[in-house]
């Protein structure tokens, strides 16, 4: 265990206790997760302390001010960080990265009171449940039509054929992107989330860094349009929101809007593709089949939709700095050091979740870590619930008898879905 002022052990030795690039780890990553929660629950790799257990992420995850998703040039007592003696010091900034590291500054996930407090109260004032709940009509109309269109054939791929066109369009239409440029939004998401993993190689920071930039110069021409002609969109409804005087600025609204597009679309495209693999391959689909032509309640899909998320869980790695001195599970930490939560463990806790490798589709209560605890609890889950529980009940209409033929993981692991899944109608 390392001291507050010593360099961490693996840091020494060069050890890695986890391999997060490997593909045998990505594809299933649950039993070393179990071993390293029953015999090593924190540890420390590439300037991290990893958080293996559930009660350990929720407590980091509530206590804002502890730890956030950013980290000021400032202690809490005003004090720059340059003149704490003995403490980690902030990161220099990669000019490689300079468009994404300023998106990051400027929208809800990567923000800490009280600049979070306003975000998030101004973006709720436009993008409310009211609004989401009346995209329903549109959602199932939307994957009706993609699990029409894929009618006749005698295999697909899950993935591009089906998981992926909804949430995209979803977006668009909710932020007003025009049909021609839609196209674009899969591939910048792509890139973007991808320089969410640990330590990037140089193309991959490249690659995100252009896809921040050509989104957000599409955004700003859409804005300029709204404010001169208003829309029924999400775009107009951001330029328009004030509360007490405050409005979000042009730069805010634009990284509102590129985070919705990333969080939004990453967890429904995973987290379908990923269900529909595990139900398939558990011998569980002819279930959810049943309950579809049954006609099931919507409450019954979202009970399913949670244990899926659970399960297998779409995003498995989040980050947290440390805002002051504190410790976990026993382990000092020190302001202007990291944590890294494995979401994905934490949800397969067995101090949590009875039988948690278990995939038990009427658990209920489920309460996972997929969408994060406290005040960063992801603002867009009712929209992923939604997307993916229409998603789920129109593709067992569409293909009663599924059947998996293969697929591939993407490769990364904090960012965790499958490049490929290729079913068979049967």
């Amino acid at each position: 265990m390392p001291q507050p002022d010593s360099t961490p052990p693996d840091l020494v030795l060069g050890l890695n206790v986890l391999d997060l690039s490997s593909p045998a780890f990505v594809a299933d990553p649950y039993p070393e997760l179990a071993r390293l929660r029953a015999g090593t629950p924190t540890f420390w790799q590439q300037d991290r302390l990893f958080v293996t257990r559930y009660e350990d992420m929720a407590r980091i995850l509530k206590d804002s001010r502890s730890f956030g998703r950013a980290i000021s040039p400032f202690s809490r007592d005003e004090t720059p960080v340059s003149e704490l003696s003995g403490r980690a010091s902030l990161p220099v900034p990669d000019l490689r990265r300079a468009a994404f590291d300023a998106f990051n500054t400027n929208h809800l996930l990567d923000s800490e009171p009280p600049k979070h407090t306003r975000l998030r109260s101004l973006v709720g004032l436009a993008f409310t449940p009211r609004r989401v709940e009346g995209l329903r009509d549109r959602i199932a109309e939307i994957v009706n039509g993609v699990a029409a269109a894929l009618q006749g054939q005698t295999s697909f791929d899950l993935v591009s054929g089906y998981a992926e066109p909804l949430p995209v369009t979803v977006i668009a239409e909710l932020l007003g992107v025009p049909e021609e440029e839609r196209h674009l939004l899969r591939p910048w998401s792509a890139a973007i989330v991808r320089l969410y993993e640990v330590n990037p190689p140089d193309e991959v920071i490249a690659a995100a860094e252009q896809a921040v930039l050509d989104f957000s110069a599409l955004l700003r021409g859409l804005l300029a349009q709204r404010r001169a002609t208003p829309q029924d969109d999400l775009i107009t409804a951001l330029a328009q929101v004030e509360e007490a005087g405050e409005k979000l600025s042009e730069q805010e609204l634009i990284d509102t809007c590129i985070l919705l597009l990333n969080a939004g679309h990453e967890a429904s495209v995973n987290g379908l593709s990923a269900g529909v693999l595990n139900l398939c391959r558990q011998g569980l689909w002819a279930e959810i089949v049943r309950a579809a032509q049954a006609g099931a309640p919507e409450k019954y899909f979202r009970t399913v939709v949670e244990e899926l998320l659970r399960f297998d869980t779409p995003l498995p790695l989040f980050e947290r700095w440390v805002l002051q001195d504190t410790a976990v599970a026993g382990v000092p930490l020190r302001r202007g050091q990291k944590v890294a939560l494995l979401y994905a463990s934490g949800n397969r806790d067995a101090q949590k979740f009875k039988a948690p490798d278990e995939l038990r589709l009427t658990r209920d209560p489920n309460p996972h870590l997929t969408f994060g605890l406290g005040i960063h609890y992801c603002l867009g889950a009712p929209l992923a619930r939604l997307e993916l529980s229409s998603s789920l009940r129109a593709l067992a209409l569409a293909f009663p008898r599924l059947e998996v033929e293969d697929f591939a993981y993407s490769g990364g692991f904090v960012i965790r879905g499958l490049e490929r899944l290729t079913v068979r109608v049967v």
